[in-house]
């Protein structure tokens, strides 16, 4: 009988010299296929240094052109991003709703508009990328307004129309 807390070797390998022996083997094995990936993936690598892309390189007006990998990381990253992206612009459409004034359009119905200045008081206190914020909801048409780039002191007084 074995004192208790000592580990044995497996039964069928008495002689450690040869247990070591298969461990090394297998670290060394699992080593080299490691190795063989990682070649294999700079090889495809356009920021490689070492090795130039073989196969397909990715042209201009492919569908896969400056995307990553499908199922990679940074994949995931991008669709994660997104999907932040897309909480805060929807949180951006609900404060507008909240703090700004149902006005008239022209023939159009009625919206609801709010100026900057009282926008980028209220929404300080949320997040401290309301213009950004505000840049991606007027690309995707949720919001309007006048002007390339909003400055807080200097455009307070843009209106700012909430388009939905």
């Amino acid at each position: 009988m074995e004192p208790e807390g000592e580990v044995c070797a497996p039964a069928q390998s008495r002689d450690s010299a040869a247990h070591h022996n298969v461990s090394v083997k297998g670290l060394k094995d699992n080593w080299q296929k490691w190795s063989s990936e990682r070649q294999e993936y700079q090889k495809n690598n356009p920021f490689s240094h070492h090795t130039r892309p073989s196969g397909t390189v990715h042209q201009r007006g492919q569908d896969d052109y400056g995307r990553p990998l499908q199922g990679s990381l940074t994949e995931q990253r991008g669709k994660d991003a997104q999907t932040l992206i897309s909480r805060e612009v929807q949180e951006l459409c609900d404060v507008i709703r909240s703090i700004g004034e149902l006005k008239e359009r022209d023939g159009a119905g009625k919206v609801v508009t709010v100026e900057f200045g009282k926008l980028f008081e209220h929404y300080v206190t949320i997040s401290n990328k309301l213009v950004g914020i505000l840049l991606r909801a007027r690309k995707q048409r949720l919001v309007d307004f006048e002007g390339e780039m909003l400055w807080q002191g200097k455009d307070d007084h843009v209106v700012i129309t909430l388009e939905q």
